[in-house]
């Protein structure tokens, strides 16, 4: 008998209707319920993992405790259940192409034809089964990238049809999230794109147990006892999804107004168990109240064409918010007309109370970067450095407070004669960027006269990694002659991972990304503080 009962998740009609929002969602009721939920994403793409994709394109890559770099929707995932995600919650189709074809060249097919059906697929459900039982999980929720139809997710259909006989109907349930387009010539919400969607499953063998309907506009009885008949479902089991005024109210949504909850347990046969939402509705009740309470915070990116691409960054920064009674009123900066004294550029941030650096690859925007942690540490602005954040700030530092000439990071600059950053220690720049970097948690250990230490509240953290070049320690002394603090360091003390300066109200940057552990219900200490810093300025 199955331990794990397996809700897989498709999306019809379009992509970015939030599928991942929708899992864990429904992965937060559930585990609300008292159940361990665990989740996994399967992305049709060809690359091993995101790791080497451009923010621009995809977004942000988002790391696991064990440095899997992974799809943003993890963060969603993890944000929402609260639970530590691993390696086995993403898988690519580059990934498993990659095994299957190992394979092959080792002889394990014994001379058969390696073929999409069943070694891929036997591929995919090897996973899906390894992800249920290292987890032990009560519940494994598996969103299938992309749309119903797409060419790339074919295999991964096919696999879920399988598993649906191997393991039992009474094991197996299917949510296909779909859009209700609204046209403004004839007022009226449209079902057809969702009747094909659904249509799009049948021919793969699969039927929907559960349909999620996504509007901007509210869904009418008629609409929905239209899907139910073309769907075959329950016109309870047809739930409105529509647009809300935050992520954090789509459980709420979903259970207090819909019972999602008792629709999955009586699909499963499970005792009904009632769902505890009472945080959520309280953090739901303190991002409405506050909604006119806002904070101007200045974001300092080079990836901003994309807002997906710091998404982790912008969802601590509104938890933090929320933990101090405040809305957030993101600006964003262009660290690259900073570079070019746009002073319309710099006029928005002088507005603000406070300036984040978030992370980054290559050498563009980084004087911009450079000049806001200038502007920062001058004016005394509350700062917060994430991995780049804390290199430029450091830059900055060494180049204008203690005066010294050509100062930079290899990154950068391989010929600078003051590398205050440099590459990793037992890498160089010209090897392999894919899974070369320092990825994952590391211990952090915090000098007890700081400003982390005070956010803490303890001596010994864990926080997660991305990154490829360090604080280069032949300069620690001297720049702790001038003003500068180490606040953090690896246990044998031969990385520095937090720096602040004491001079200053609130100026901390973190080698680290403090932002992949925030919590909605728990900000982090880091951001929490930074705002608290930044509400006095």
């Amino acid at each position: 008998m199955e331990k794990t009962k397996y809700i897989f998740i498709t999306g019809g009609v379009c992509s970015g209707l939030g599928k991942g929002i929708a899992s864990a969602s429904i992965g937060a009721i559930l585990g609300s319920c008292g159940y361990k939920i665990f989740t996994l994403k399967l992305d049709p793409y060809l690359n091993i993992d995101p790791g080497t994709m451009s923010p621009y394109q995809h977004g942000e890559v988002y790391v696991t405790d064990d440095g899997a770099e992974t799809d943003l929707d993890l963060g969603h995932y993890e944000r929402f259940i609260d639970t530590n995600l691993s390696k086995l919650s993403n898988l690519t189709t580059g990934r498993v192409y990659a095994k299957v074809l190992k394979g092959e060249r080792s002889g394990d097919y014994l001379g058969k034809t390696i073929q999409i059906i069943p070694h891929i697929t036997n591929e995919i459900k090897a996973h899906i089964r390894k992800a249920a039982e290292e987890s032990k999980a009560d519940f494994l929720l598996i969103e299938i990238g992309g749309t119903v139809g797409d060419i790339e997710g074919e295999p991964y259909l096919e696999a879920a049809r399988q598993f649906h006989r191997e393991v039992g109907t009474d094991n197996v349930l299917f949510v296909h999230l779909t859009l209700l387009p609204f046209l403004m010539a004839s007022g009226e919400l449209k079902t057809k794109p969702t009747q094909a969607s659904v249509r799009e499953l049948y021919r793969r063998g699969i039927q929907p147990d559960i349909i999620l309907a996504r509007s901007d506009k509210q869904i009418d009885k008629e609409s929905i006892q239209k899907i139910a008949l073309f769907a075959d479902v329950e016109e309870k089991a047809v739930i409105p999804a529509p647009t809300v005024s935050t992520i954090y109210e789509v459980p709420i949504n979903f259970e207090k107004k819909n019972h999602i909850s008792e629709i999955i347990f009586e699909r499963f046969k499970m005792p009904v168990r009632k769902a505890k939402l009472e945080e959520w509705e309280k953090l739901v009740s303190r991002i409405k109240a506050n909604h006119r309470q806002k904070i101007e915070i200045a974001l300092v990116g080079k990836y901003n064409q994309n807002l997906d691409a710091y998404l982790s960054v912008v969802e601590a920064l509104k938890s933090a918010c929320y933990a101090n009674n405040l809305s957030l009123n993101l600006v964003w900066i262009n660290a690259a007309y900073l570079e070019k004294d746009d002073k319309q550029e710099w006029e928005k941030l002088k507005q603000c109370k406070g300036i984040v650096v978030p992370g980054g690859f290559g050498s563009r925007g980084v004087e911009g970067k450079i000049m806001a942690a200038k502007y920062a540490r001058e004016y005394k602005m509350p700062y917060l450095g994430l991995c780049l954040g804390m290199q430029v700030a450091t830059i900055e530092f060494a180049r204008h407070v203690l005066n010294t000439q050509d100062v930079n990071s290899t990154e950068f600059n391989t010929k600078t004669k003051n590398p205050v950053i440099h590459i990793l220690p037992g890498h160089h720049e010209a090897e392999s960027k894919g899974g070369t970097l320092r990825l994952g948690s590391y211990p952090c250990v915090l000098d007890k006269d700081s400003l982390s230490f005070k956010a803490y509240g303890q001596t010994k953290i864990d926080e997660r990694h991305r990154h490829r070049y360090e604080f280069n320690m032949d300069y620690k002394d001297v720049l702790e002659k001038a003003g500068f603090k180490i606040a953090g360091l690896s246990p044998d003390k031969r990385l520095v991972e937090i720096i602040e300066l004491k001079s200053h109200p609130f100026f901390v940057a973190s080698q680290f990304h403090p932002e992949f552990k925030s919590r909605p219900l728990r900000a982090h200490p880091l951001f929490r503080d930074f705002i608290k810093a930044s509400n006095k300025v």
